[in-house]
């Protein structure tokens, strides 16, 4: 039986449709598992999450006065960047800190949910502005 030219092209492009749709499920699946996304923390605190079996993460500011450290422990709460909090959320993290961890810095933190207002962190990124501009020593 011999193919003819027409049906060859037919079997070539339906190929390489199935090879692009397939290509473009791995690229889509690797962007959702890398994606930076978080919830706020007034947003995690007022709606009532339920404790998940996946971590997720949470942004906020660090609140003045709450970042409290034992051994390699810390315990600090976030607040809102934009709305006022009762209660604010309480972390607690073992390890080492990011640099740029302080007071009234945002921070974006992964893990898991403990109760209401308390949370697990596993990671803890600081964030900075982006207008960060280096330390310039004028000495000569």
């Amino acid at each position: 039986m011999v193919i003819q030219k027409k049906h060859r092209r037919m079997v070539t492009l339906l190929i390489c449709a199935v090879l692009l749709v397939f290509g473009v499920w791995i690229i889509l699946s690797a962007l959702k598992q890398n994606s930076q996304f978080f919830y706020n923390a007034s947003d995690v605190v007022a709606s009532g999450f339920k404790p998940e079996s996946e971590p997720f993460r949470i942004g906020g500011l660090v609140k003045d006065g709450s970042v409290q450290t034992s051994g390699i422990t810390t315990n600090f709460q976030i607040v809102d960047f934009e709305r006022e909090m009762k209660p604010p959320l309480s972390v607690s993290y073992s390890g080492a800190l990011p640099d740029l961890f302080r007071e009234g810095q945002g921070v974006v933190v992964s893990g898991r949910l403990l109760g209401p207002t308390e949370f697990a962190a596993e990671t803890v990124l600081a964030k900075h502005d982006e207008n960060y501009q280096p330390k310039i020593d004028y000495q000569e």
